[in-house]
């Protein structure tokens, strides 16, 4: 047949040639295939291909050469590396170097299947064929509002391996605390990736129930359980095509775990009370506050599901441990908040700024918006002043003598450091706010200004727990 694609697949392992072969040929292929690169450069001068398939680590030449060489005969066909070493610094270098896309043995076929037809269905794959040169990428960066690269050390290196890991189609487990900006980091790896034209859907696993999870993540169809009324696509289909970010995922139930790990091994979903099985082409990046391997040692987690995850991984740092930034942050905030409240505040003062400086930011990049909010709903002047934020951050030794019953502030001993100053200060008035609302940990949480979950991380570390709530 005339529109049949044909497909070099160039590989010295004859067992993965011949599975190849007879896979690609199966769902509509033609296909060639040659076990070094001389003999492959020779095919390709003497033949004409819609697709290439190479493995990286050929016996007469190295990929990333070979790439370079293929690129010489067939400039606008696209490359498909393959290779039994997962390195994500071979992806990014090979797809730098003009590979379409990066897989790892051992190959699942149905996912280079996708990856195939997404290549030659592409429409910067068809520019290509069309005008014999390969047109520029435009990458957009994050509109969100968000994110902002910064200037620290930490910020420059986060922002360094968002670069590197978001041309691949690597899954990505983002780490970091509540509030810290793990969001707006997989919303700026979507949108810096070849899939930035595609949707970004995202899902807070925290904050739905175990009966809703599955219908959540796969839809149901009409009367699949009690309350169906109608059917529902579920947060995988609405992501094909582009990315699912399914944050907290710590904190989903065990079983639909399983389900979910079924669905990224096989790339199909079914919906609940449905018998179609959809074919998903989704990139999935997913968000912990905390260790998914030492969840899975706690009976929390499947390892299984870790692995399948875990092809690159990414800490976002604390604000307090990216001093540097902080200003640059407050300054964007309050740009949000002048528009917000059609103010024109200018600046921060000094003492408000030496306060910022001071704070620990339990509650992170988020905490800080919501204060910079609050300091320009409270100003009435051209600059925001300690007088303009809370107490807890204004004064924390006030703010501790206020909330304690007695009146008595405990001093730090002599010779204390900065850090652990802080430490206890924080630690007394979580103590002192829990002691005022009855142990409310959510009313608690609200007077804080941090999220329930910072909450309980917070009072783990200090001890504060009962025996029944570790």
């Amino acid at each position: 047949m005339e529109d049949q694609k044909k497909i070099l697949v160039i590989d010295d392992d004859v067992d993965t040639c011949s599975l190849l072969s007879r896979f690609l040929t199966k769902h509509g292929f033609l296909v060639k295939y040659a076990h070094s690169g001389k003999s492959a450069l020779t095919l390709l001068l003497e033949d004409r291909f819609h697709l290439i398939l190479c493995d990286f680590r050929l016996g007469d030449i190295d990929g990333t050469e070979m790439l370079v060489e293929i690129k010489k005969i067939s400039p606008d066909v696209p490359v498909i590396i393959i290779t039994g070493y997962s390195d994500i610094k071979t992806a990014v270098n090979v797809i730098k170097s003009g590979a379409y896309d990066y897989v790892a043995k051992p190959l699942i076929p149905d996912e280079i299947l996708h990856i195939i037809k997404r290549a030659l269905d592409s429409s910067q794959v068809k520019k290509e064929t069309e005008s014999g040169s390969k047109p520029k990428r435009v990458i957009k960066i994050s509109d969100n509002g968000d994110f902002i690269p910064g200037e620290s050390p930490e910020a420059k290196e986060l922002f360094r391996q968002i670069d590197l890991v978001a041309p691949t189609n690597y899954s990505v487990i983002i780490y970091g605390e509540s509030g810290s900006g793990k969001e707006a980091v997989a919303r700026t790896i979507h949108q810096r990736s070849q899939r930035n034209d595609k949707p970004f859907v995202a899902l807070d696993c925290g904050a739905i129930s175990k009966e809703l999870a599955g219908s959540e993540l796969f839809g149901h169809e009409k009367g699949a359980f009690t309350g169906a009324a109608e059917a529902k696509t579920g947060h995988f289909e609405m992501a094909n095509g582009g990315t699912l970010f399914l944050d907290e995922i710590a904190n989903l139930p065990y079983d639909v775990q399983a389900a979910l790990l079924r669905v990224v091994q096989e790339r199909k979903v079914r919906k609940l009370g449905g018998n179609k099985e959809i074919s998903l082409d989704v990139r999935i990046l997913v968000a912990s506050n905390e260790d998914l391997m030492e969840s899975h040692h706690k009976g929390k987690f499947r390892e299984d599901l870790f692995h399948r995850f875990n092809e690159f991984s990414i800490h976002v740092p604390a604000l307090r441990d990216r001093k540097k930034d902080i200003m640059i942050f407050a300054n964007h905030f309050l740009k949000a908040a002048n528009a917000e409240l059609n103010k024109t505040i200018s600046s921060f003062s000094e003492d408000a700024q030496s306060c910022f400086m001071r704070y620990q930011w339990p509650g992170n990049i988020r905490e800080l918006k919501n204060v910079i909010k609050r300091a320009a709903l409270l100003s009435d002047d051209q600059m925001i002043e300690a007088k303009h934020l809370p107490l807890e951050i204004s004064n924390p030794e006030k703010f501790i003598s206020y909330e304690s019953s007695s009146g008595a502030v405990k001093e730090n001993p002599p010779n204390t450091s900065l850090k652990n100053a802080a430490q206890e200060a924080e630690q007394e008035a979580i103590l002192k706010v829990l002691k005022k609302v009855n142990f409310n940990k959510t009313k608690a949480a609200e007077l804080l200004n941090i999220d329930r979950k910072t909450l309980y991380n917070k009072m783990k570390s200090f001890n504060l727990l009962g025996e029944d709530e570790m």
